[in-house]
């Protein structure tokens, strides 16, 4: 039997979805959970929504639209896992273990954490100043909501390849330590999603306060979009469709056919509320439905706490004896068991050294070598696919002399040189 790829994607709630949610992210991935040979795991993120928010009616409002959002969408709670984060008692304990294997600099280098920073230190504060230990901590409990329930993909966008990529580092970490129990996420870039712009035609963001709401009333969602900006070039006056928000706002809706008949009639002078007017009643033919069923979902609470408990029930059910699993080879064990097999073999692996892959910023695959202190002994440049970094691995355990004149790694010294062949002469001799 075939193993079902794993996709999972969460939202955090402290915010009402929006438009550019709506077209950025939930429309694709409902579309996406009715794959053939996908499992899919969607949560309501809502231990992440505390780093965020210290308002706990604002975090109880955020949940209850979100799960409503998601539903009116068209996501199917009987064919995907849709629960709340709080919901797994499993995601909390194994941040713990995570904690434990993870180093503070791997931490240092999170994009928010050094932005925070970043920030204070430019205002000549404290650079720690207002960073909670939540901020820090935060790829550490993005990484156990994927590692959890052995996500293979993880849909992001570019701007949060990093988390994916140090929730890898930490299983990696992890699995050197204990075996191989963490399954490696990999992060799936989709570059064709739109990104819609807002009101002032700078990006759709809350940040901006130029949203249009998803699911607001009709009236009020026609008045947002005839507020959208445009330029002053009067009716019978030609107008662009390049850079136009108006029309890019139409085009994440629109059929090829439609967008094209809405680029001549810009092209033919027409008028921007009759345009406004033309892409809200193409927005609102979308939408229609969705909102009555997100009016129900906001009216009856209690169905969405029914949907989530049963949504939370069926995750148990996958990461409790997964936990239990962590927690055996980790040492937490029941006291009337023999544990000695269990050290010697953790004793055997961690004192051999370990090849870890990962992906930067850049979009490049690197590689190291690290020996059982955690000290790296290899580095690699960038290469432009995993199986080029692959092949070179494969290549350095086969020859550990090669090391000296690879023009793929990280100058070493002689001392260096001797140190990382020795070890690969380690690896490789072991039978394991």
């Amino acid at each position: 039997m075939t193993t079902p790829i794993r996709y999972l994607t969460g939202i955090t709630t402290s915010g009402t979805p929006h438009l550019g949610n709506y077209v950025g992210a939930m429309r694709p991935t409902v579309q996406a959970s009715r794959r053939a040979g996908t499992e899919n795991f969607y949560f309501l993120a809502d231990y992440h929504s505390l780093i965020k928010c210290d308002d706990p009616q604002r975090i109880q409002r955020s949940t209850l639209e979100i799960a409503a959002t998601w539903l009116a969408v068209g996501l199917d709670p009987d064919k995907v896992f849709f629960y709340r984060q709080s919901d797994i008692p499993g995601i909390p304990e194994l941040t713990w273990l995570l904690t434990c294997v993870t180093g503070k600099g791997l931490l240092n280098r999170a994009h928010a954490y050094k932005a925070a920073v970043d920030k204070n230190t430019a205002a000549g504060t404290d650079p720690d100043a207002d960073v909670t230990a939540g901020l820090f901590m935060y790829p550490v409990l993005m990484a156990a909501d994927i590692l959890l329930f052995k996500a293979n993909k993880v849909p992001v966008g570019r701007d949060q390849v990093q988390h994916i990529e140090m929730a890898r580092d930490m299983a990696s970490s992890f699995n050197h330590l204990y075996g191989e129990h963490l399954v490696l996420p990999e992060a799936e870039v989709d570059d064709n999603v739109a990104l819609l712009p807002g009101l002032d035609g700078r990006k759709m963001s809350k940040s901006y306060d130029n949203v249009i709401a998803l699911f607001a009333p009709r009236e009020q969602m026609r008045k947002q979009i005839f507020s959208i900006v445009t330029d002053s070039r009067a009716p019978g006056e030609p107008k662009e469709t390049e850079g136009s928000a108006l029309y890019q706002i139409f085009r994440a809706f629109a059929s090829d056919d439609e967008a094209a008949a809405l680029k001549k009639a810009f092209a033919d002078g027409i008028a921007w509320s009759d345009a406004k007017q033309a892409v809200f009643e193409r927005i609102d033919r979308e939408l229609a439905p969705m909102r009555e069923k997100y009016d129900h979902y906001m009216a009856h609470p209690g169905e969405i706490e029914q949907i989530l408990q049963a949504g939370g029930a069926k995750a148990r059910e996958r990461a409790t004896p997964y936990m239990a699993q962590l927690r055996e080879a980790v040492g937490l064990r029941n006291l009337s068991s023999q544990a000695g097999t269990g050290r010697k073999q953790k004793a055997s692996k961690s004192s051999l050294p370990a090849f870890k892959q990962y992906r930067e910023a850049d979009g490049k695959f690197y590689f190291k070598l690290a020996a059982a202190d955690g000290k790296v002994l290899l580095q690699s440049k960038g290469f432009d696919s995993p199986k080029e970094a692959g092949q070179l691995i494969a290549r350095l355990r086969a020859e550990p002399s090669a090391v000296a004149a690879e023009p793929m790694l990280e100058p070493l010294d002689a001392q260096a040189a001797a140190g990382a062949i020795s070890a690969l002469q380690e690896l490789t001799a072991d039978p394991n």
